[in-house]
């Protein structure tokens, strides 16, 4: 059996980077919180679904600027050291954001 070390990749974060990512998700769920609330409150169906939109495109940008920085990093980082098996991963990882 693997040792759990080795099961699952980790990135260390600049101070920055992990600052506004992490501000970019507490916004989000501050929507997403916002949205249950108008569910509870029988909010109108389409104010609720323009504001799910706007939790979308949140979650959207969030993606973007992750895979930014994964591909100007790690990516870029593993190819230099030689590891070609790291575009494959990244292919797989687009493939499903694409779907």
């Amino acid at each position: 059996m693997k040792d759990c070390n080795s099961c699952h990749k980790t990135k260390e974060r600049s101070e920055e980077e992990y600052k506004r990512l992490i501000n970019r998700l507490n916004r989000i769920e501050g929507q997403i919180r916002g949205i249950k609330g108008m569910l509870e409150k029988n909010a109108y169906c389409t104010d609720i679904i323009m504001q799910v939109a706007a939790a979308t495109a949140a979650l959207n940008s969030f993606n973007k600027e992750l895979l930014s920085s994964h591909i100007s990093t790690c990516v870029a980082d593993d190819i230099k050291a030689g590891k070609k098996e790291t575009l494959d991963d990244l292919l797989s990882t687009l493939q499903k954001l694409i779907k």
